[in-house]
This record gives structure tokens, C-alpha cells and sequence, in this order.
């Protein structure tokens, strides 16, 4: 066979060649640590506080879906007044609530605020209930004279009427303000209170005040919740789980473009390169979603990079076999893409399909799992058949190289 003469390098195809990939190299190494740290971090990566609660029956409320349902409203609406970073709470089993506070230090703290009931109740004398927290329209936590902590309360309409009535009742009288049966105060009515608004002093610290308008403003809970489980994760221990995945993350990506590589060479370093690609997209769109770091989910990460070079490795070994049955270059690589494309996309959604699965029917930590591995996944698919694609037809059209042992395949004449 007579060896074909080379045509000349197009030399603008090259540059466009070389610009996108030193654009995406730039932009992976600008971007990629930003990424990675804004990125909602679970308990075991910065540590915090583990709590299993239990809902238990009484003689007055007992556990039903509905109340658990309400009791995690409660609890969220009071851990996002806390300020605490990226809680997780979720139910487990018919009457179990897993919370996880990441960056809390102080477990008794959030028991004390998160897992009381909170009833809120106004007593006369005699001790008949004559006001309840369900009349309450706020609650917040303020100085008043010397500097005193107290909290301060504002009835709804109804309940400023009953107040009123109640205050007006009483005067000379104490009025007991309780609080899950236990007195806060027990103040005497000096004249009746019209204007809607009350304070409940006898807090220390405007902490105490502030933990108590939040359980006031979050409402009651509707069934009793007692502690079952209470686990501390400090932060020397989330961070030396942090180092490991990094190594990980670290170890697996490189080990995968080494490889790469060694096998498919020129072909290999696209697929590396749209490795990158992969790597942002995936760290974007976790980000976007507000998504929260575990390690399961980072183990998901660290399968989804092998995962994510499969569409290339089947699109290359399609490759090889196009140019050894003679084609050339442009050609080779057009059936190769297409001819590959049914296998990848079948193959990767079972992967999707399963992933859907594990996320919607099981826990916490494996929903982080499968959410990082269907998205992976998912991302993979797409950067093999565009991203890969568009550098190599670059590539191709750039007649920079034409050895097909470049490309992974055998030596011979150049196409």
C-alpha cells in the first residue's frame, strides 16, 4: 500500500484546538476549590450533633403521621431560628425523627430547644388554664429596665381580649406562667392589661431569652418527644474524615487519567480533559441545589469519576475498530460516537434508575449516595458525547496528527 501524502496543518483549527483546552484547564484550576468549599457540608465532615427522638403517646395526643409530620415543621422552624448551618431532619420509621446539627457543639442546648413540647399556658390562682401559646401571635427576646432578659409577648386579637379579661379578673392576684407544666414566673396583676402584649422575665442571659422565644413562636409540639440517642461528631474528626476524601477524590482522579493515558493516549488526554468538565459540572449543579456533603455522597463522587471515563472507553475501543477496518480519522470517530451511543445510554440508565431508587426509598445517608451517582452519572454522559467529541473533531480537523496509534488504535500509515 503506497502511504498517503499528509495534508498541511490547518493552523486556526489548532489554535481553537489549544484555546479550549487551556480554557477549561484555567477555569478548573480557578474554580473547582471555590466550588468544592461553598458546597453544604454534613455532620461528618465538620462535625455537630446526632439526635434520635422518639414520639410517645399520652393520655391526651397520641402519635399519628400527621402529628410526626407537624412535630418536623416545629422542630425545622425552630433549628433554622437557632442559626444553625444545613440541618437535616427526617423521619425514621413510624414514630423516629433523625436530627442532625452540624457545627452544634452544645447537644443539651439543642434537646432543650428543639425536643420540648413547649405548651405555654396562663394560670390564675385557682390554676385553671386561661390562655394558651395558641393565642400567642409573637414572641422575642429583649433588655428591659436594668438590663434585665426578658421576652416579650404579643397575643393575637383573640388572645389579647382573653388577656385583658384575664388581667382584669386577677388584679392583686398572681398569674402563673407556665411552661410544659413548669412555672417561668407568677407575677402580680397590678391593673388590667389591655394592649395585647405581656413579658415573661426570670432568664438569666438573653440566650435563655432568645431560646425561649423561639420555642414560643415555633408553636407546641403535638406529642411528647423523648431522646433516644444523642452522638457528638467533633471537629478535629470531620476534618480528618474532610483530609480522607480529599485523598480519595485525589488518588481516584489521578489513577484515572494515568490510565487514560497510558491506553488511549491522544484520545486519552480529550477524555481526561473532559474529565474536567465533568468534575465542574457536577460540583455546580450539588452547589445549585443546595445539595449537603457526606461522606456516602463523596463516595458517590469518587465512583461516579471512574463511571464518568466508562463513555469514553467505549467510544474509543469503537474507535479502534473503525480504523482498523480502514476509515480515516473524521470518519472513524463519527461512527464510533454513534455506534457507541445506545450501549452508553443504556448502560448509564440503569445506573440513573437505580440511583432514583436508592434516593426516594432509603435513608439520609444513602439519598446523598444515590444523588451524587445519578447526577454523575448523568453529567458523565453528557461531557462524553459533547465535550469529548468537540475536542476531538478539533483535534482531527487541525490534521495536526495523523497516526491512528495516537488515537489508541495500532501503528500504521497515517489518515
Amino acid at each position: 500500500m503506497e502511504k498517503k501524502s499528509k495534508s498541511p496543518v490547518r493552523k486556526g483549527a489548532l489554535l481553537r484546538f489549544f484555546v479550549v483546552i487551556f480554557a477549561i484547564i484555567g477555569i478548573f484550576a480557578c474554580t473547582v476549590g471555590w466550588l468544592a468549599g461553598h458546597i453544604r457540608q454534613g455532620l461528618d465532615l465538620q462535625g455537630g450533633t446526632h439526635i434520635v427522638m422518639q414520639a410517645e403517646d399520652t393520655d391526651q395526643n397520641k402519635v399519628t403521621p400527621e402529628a410526626i409530620t407537624q412535630v418536623i415543621n416545629i422542630m425545622q422552624k425552630r433549628v433554622n431560628e437557632m442559626g444553625l448551618t444545613e440541618p437535616i431532619i427526617q423521619r425514621e420509621g413510624s414514630n423516629r425523627i433523625i436530627i442532625e446539627l452540624p457545627g452544634e457543639k452544645d447537644p443539651q442546648k439543642a434537646i432543650d430547644t428543639i425536643g420540648k413540647t413547649a405548651v405555654l399556658q396562663f394560670k390564675d390562682e385557682e390554676g385553671n388554664v386561661r390562655l394558651t401559646g395558641e393565642d400567642l401571635k409573637d414572641a422575642k427576646e429583649q433588655l428591659g429596665q436594668n438590663k434585665q432578659p426578658l421576652v416579650s409577648l404579643k397575643f393575637s386579637d383573640e388572645g389579647g381580649k382573653k388577656f385583658a379579661d384575664l388581667t382584669a379578673a386577677n388584679v392583686g392576684r398572681h398569674i402563673g406562667i407556665y411552661l410544659d407544666g413548669e412555672m417561668l414566673t407568677n407575677p402580680v396583676v397590678n391593673e388590667a392589661i389591655t394592649g395585647g402584649a405581656a413579658v415573661i422575665t426570670g432568664q438569666r442571659t438573653l440566650e435563655e431569652a432568645k431560646d425561649l422565644a423561639i420555642l414560643l413562636r415555633s408553636g407546641a409540639l403535638p406529642v411528647k418527644m423523648s431522646v433516644l440517642e444523642v452522638r457528638t461528631v467533633g471537629p478535629s474528626l470531620g476534618q480528618d474524615s474532610k483530609d480522607k476524601s480529599i485523598v480519595a477524590f485525589t488518588i481516584g482522579l489521578s489513577l484515572v487519567v494515568l490510565f487514560m493515558l497510558a491506553v488511549y493516549r491522544i484520545s486519552g488526554f480529550v477524555a481526561d480533559t473532559a474529565l474536567l468538565v465533568y468534575v465542574l459540572i457536577l460540583l455546580g449543579v450539588l452547589y445549585l441545589l443546595h445539595a449537603t456533603l457526606t461522606l456516602p455522597s463523596i463516595a458517590g463522587v469518587i465512583l461516579s469519576i471512574g463511571m464518568a471515563v466508562d463513555a469514553n472507553v467505549l467510544i474509543f475501543e469503537r474507535f479502534k475498530e473503525e480504523i482498523q477496518e480502514g476509515k480515516i480519522l473524521r470518519l472513524a470517530v463519527q461512527a464510533g460516537f454513534k455506534r457507541a451511543f445506545v450501549t452508553i445510554f443504556d448502560a448509564n440508565m440503569t445506573v440513573i434508575i437505580t440511583s432514583a431508587i436508592l434516593f426516594f426509598l432509603g435513608s439520609a445517608t444513602v439519598k446523598g449516595f444515590a444523588l451524587t451517582l445519578g447526577l454523575g452519572v448523568a453529567v458523565s454522559m453528557f461531557t462524553a458525547i459533547t465535550v469529548s467529541r468537540t475536542l476531538l473533531m478539533l483535534l482531527i480537523d487541525a490534521n495536526w496528527i495523523h497516526n491512528p496509534w495516537w488515537f489508541g488504535g495500532e501503528r500504521g500509515y497515517d489518515r
